[in-house]
């Protein structure tokens, strides 16, 4: 984001200095349903992009009330790296997501392989795997692609599942977890 004022102070900065002082306040909850639900005073997501280098560690919800800046800046993140294209993400995917990394109680970033995608990206990536399906909730803004090297697929399934809020597919060949806000439904192995 651009800066503020001429003290070289950018919003982004600003929310960052928050984030550090906040975090100290998150609850830590024992059911991801109940975070879901509005049970915390903030919601933080925290995301690496191996191909662009690019980092994120924003909060993003705070009593009750998406912060509209941090959203987009969120959105930007998880654009289709291919095309440079953005779409807005729903805002359930980013809390199953938030909520989960809350439940695996780690400060290790998600690695975001894949958020967005743009048809044309489906469509190629479709070519080249069957696992891709065509009417992919990524076209959509609603699912992510994400792994943790300090978790296991089978742990980051598991809490991702127990937010009961949207599909979780464990691709443990491939080492990354896919999160949506769709039908709850698993599968994978």
């Amino acid at each position: 984001m651009r800066q503020n004022d001429s003290s070289g102070f950018t919003r982004r900065a600003l929310l960052g200095a928050f984030a550090a002082t906040a975090v100290a306040a998150t609850p830590t909850l024992s059911k991801a349903a109940g975070f879901l639900r509005g049970g915390g005073d903030i919601r933080r997501i925290r995301m690496y992009s191996g191909r662009t280098g690019e980092r994120l560690d924003m909060i993003y919800w705070i009593d009750g009330q998406y912060i509209k800046d941090a959203v987009k800046e969120v959105n930007y993140f998880m654009r289709d790296w291919r095309t440079d294209q953005t779409k807005s993400i729903d805002l359930r995917t980013i809390d199953i997501m938030a909520a989960a990394h809350n439940l695996m109680d780690i400060n290790e970033p998600y690695m975001l392989l894949s958020g967005y995608r743009s048809p044309q990206t489906n469509a190629m990536l479709r070519r080249r795997s069957r696992g891709v399906a065509k009417n992919s909730l990524h076209m959509k803004g609603q699912a992510a692609d994400l792994r943790l090297s300090s978790r296991s697929v089978s742990q980051m399934a598991r809490a991702a599942s127990a937010c009961s809020a949207g599909g979780v597919g464990r691709y443990s060949r491939s080492n990354f977890v896919h999160m949506d806000c769709g039908v709850v439904r698993t599968w994978g192995g």
